[in-house]
């Protein structure tokens, strides 16, 4: 048994037997040798940071800063700020993270459960994505969130947009995949809207060239290597996100949320049936898009010394994080994790909400 393994072993992480390259090394199936370079081969599980939240950016270009939340002016740096201001810490700060959840499951060193214990898991992991926010107007960004899998748009690039991100969808306070504020609070939105993705799932390849070459090398040929295996399955790959909008109103405007409870006499009863319509809706879209895949470069995600770096994020709030993947691996991934919701122990980082008690799958409901 391999070490990643035996570590996952007693836990309730969906796991997959099948070999990570499928093909013979040397590879007989064409696919991309990446470029020579100086990789890590220490253990890859536990290697991921604790964080509550992950956010992406639009930016119409890869050329980022080599800290993205300190290029001045920019809604990285002004989200980081807000985020600091209203937990003490900018969310990105090792020192200041959180112990692992404890949760009645076993989990591995650096797979963290959110939906138990988001209240300590405080960190807001703050990146930049390559591709066009949605708004007509180019003062405002789209903000993509995970493990929530939504989208918000319309976002000002200010110190308010900012505070009104966090407010909204990265606090603590706010519930995962919560649904909008009350009427009364909605007048306070600044024309921000906030979507659940279309996808069923979404593929973030680290491409940080400032930040360390070896990422930045290898994601192109991870792309091309992920979009033809995904293609090859069935799947419609976009490489920017698609309007929201074209599939319907956003949450705020959705007269169907008119009759939900508004959180004010007996909370807890509330509460319980606005997420009971958060999972109806989102297994709605999972089931109505099977075969549709968002592919993104991303900026740093930590550990450039184990590239390719890949996260699978997924509509149940499961976020896997993968580390030292090539083309060889990639059919592996789209087959094993994407369609049948299985983590590769020998890739594994780490990630969010890979216990899944009581599922074979990181796809079920």
């Amino acid at each position: 048994m391999s070490e990643p393994l035996a570590q996952l072993q007693g836990t309730t992480i969906p796991l997959s037997d099948a070999p990570c390259r499928g093909c013979a090394d040397p590879c007989d199936a064409g696919h991309e040798e990446l470029p020579k370079l100086d990789i890590d081969m220490s253990p890859l599980l536990g290697n991921v940071k604790p964080y509550g939240r992950q956010i992406v950016i639009s930016t119409p270009n890869p050329d980022w800063a080599r800290e993205v939340t300190e290029a001045e002016g920019t809604l990285a740096a002004y989200l980081s700020s807000a985020v600091s201001a209203a937990l003490g810490t900018t969310g990105q700060e090792e020192k200041n993270a959180p112990k692992p959840a404890l949760t009645a499951t076993p989990a591995p060193p650096g797979v963290f459960d959110t939906r138990a214990d988001l209240a300590r898991l405080t960190r807001v992991s703050i990146h930049n994505g390559l591709f066009p926010s949605v708004s007509g107007d180019g003062k405002r960004e789209t903000v993509l969130v995970f493990p929530d899998f939504k989208a918000v748009t319309e976002v000002p690039v200010s110190e308010e947009g900012a505070r009104e991100v966090f407010e909204r969808v990265l606090s603590p306070s706010v519930p995962l995949q919560a649904l909008p504020p009350t009427e009364a609070d909605r007048a306070l939105a600044g024309g921000i809207k906030t979507w659940f993705l279309r996808y069923s799932c979404v593929i973030l390849i680290c491409s940080h060239k400032k930040r360390d070459y070896r990422c930045w090398a290898v994601a192109p040929q991870l792309e091309r290597a992920f979009t033809q295996s995904l293609e090859r399955e069935g799947f419609d790959v976009h490489h920017q996100l698609e309007d929201p909008s074209l599939s319907g109103p956003a949450l705020e405007d959705d007269p169907a949320l008119a009759s939900l409870p508004a959180l004010e006499e007996d909370e807890d009863e509330d509460e319980e049936a606005r997420y009971a319509e958060v999972r109806r809706r989102l297994q709605q879209q999972q089931a109505a898009e099977q075969r549709r895949a968002l592919v993104l470069f991303c900026s740093h995600v930590g550990q450039h010394k184990f590239a390719g770096n890949v996260i699978v994020n997924m509509p149940t709030g499961a976020a896997v994080w993968y580390g030292r993947v090539t083309p060889h691996e990639v059919d592996a991934i789209v087959k094993e994790t994407v369609i049948r919701g299985k983590v590769l122990p020998a890739l594994l980082r780490g990630g969010l909400n890979l216990c899944h008690p009581g599922h074979g799958s990181l796809n079920d409901w």
